[in-house]
């Protein structure tokens, strides 16, 4: 499915479904842990010990949302005692492709993104320190 060159007007209206399902794919933990899973499957700790910082309760919340999405299967295992791994589905592994790509473009502008922080962060001290201040932005 191609792109379209310019955004319906209304691609962020409230009403909008691709406005959740961004919600819901596009936060951190989702993309550590689509590419996670892009190794094979695994089961639950194991995802948790790859992905530094994450919780139980955050760990659980967002595999079952990519689960309901349809980007994650959850398979039981018949061993002893019970045990559960994930595995990217079909269309998991094909959303795959825009993380990579957003993580490399993330890759190679960290050092324009960090400059500009930096210098944000100047600005605003001269700022907060009664210096000269700069005028607010102008909406078009």
């Amino acid at each position: 499915m191609e792109t379209p060159a310019r955004l319906p007007a209304k691609v962020f209206s409230s009403s909008c479904a691709t406005r959740v399902l961004f919600d819901q794919l596009a936060d951190k933990w989702s993309m550590m842990i689509l590419t996670v899973l892009h190794d094979g499957p695994h089961r639950f700790n194991a995802i948790m010990r790859r992905i530094e910082g994450i919780t139980q309760k955050a760990l659980t919340h967002c595999l079952r949302r990519l689960e309901r999405n349809g980007m994650v299967e959850r398979r039981v295992l018949p061993t002893s005692p019970v045990g559960v791994e994930y595995h990217l589905t079909p269309l998991g592994d094909s959303l795959l492709k825009p993380v990579r790509a957003l993580y490399g473009w993330m890759l190679n502008h960290l050092d324009e993104v960090e400059a500009a922080r930096v210098a944000y962060e100047a600005r605003t001290a001269v700022v907060a320190s009664g210096g000269p201040q700069s005028p607010e932005p102008q909406e078009a």
